[in-house]
């Protein structure tokens, strides 16, 4: 049983965090932690977070809110390689959607994603989300 949970990014954290590994091939479907930590210093709407099993850094995601009509995006979300196909994934969206609309007070989130990442696609389908070109 995982007990999935997220941390803000701080000094005892981000280095771990910044480790993070993707699959090979998975590089192209989205930044690095490094970019996406410093598009958040830019960006003061980005929450960046780490996401824990238990004690584990086992992920990384970022969200926000933007502008007068607050949409709000969950941006980045990514699963170390050493975790991955395990289900976590799938169980730290749930979660994340549930703080995110919570958070926001909000009923839509947004999705970024890359077209060819067809795993993302499938989960975020799987879970309600529309894709739209």
């Amino acid at each position: 049983m995982s007990n999935v949970y997220f941390r803000d990014i701080e000094e005892a954290n981000e280095c771990i965090v910044r480790k993070i590994k993707l699959k090979p091939g998975q590089e192209n479907f989205i930044e690095t932690v490094d970019e996406c930590l410093k598009e958040a210093d830019t960006s003061h709407e980005w929450h960046p977070v780490a996401i824990y099993d238990d004690e584990e850094i086992i992920g990384f995601a970022m969200y926000g809110s933007f502008g007068p009509n607050k949409d709000t995006w969950i941006d980045r979300i990514m699963i170390d390689e050493k975790y991955q196909g395990k289900g976590l994934g799938k169980i730290a969206m749930k979660k994340l959607i549930d703080i995110v609309s919570k958070e926001y007070g909000v009923s839509v989130i947004y999705l970024s994603i890359i077209e060819e990442n067809r795993i993302a696609q499938s989960l975020y389908e799987s879970m309600g989300f529309e894709f739209h070109i």
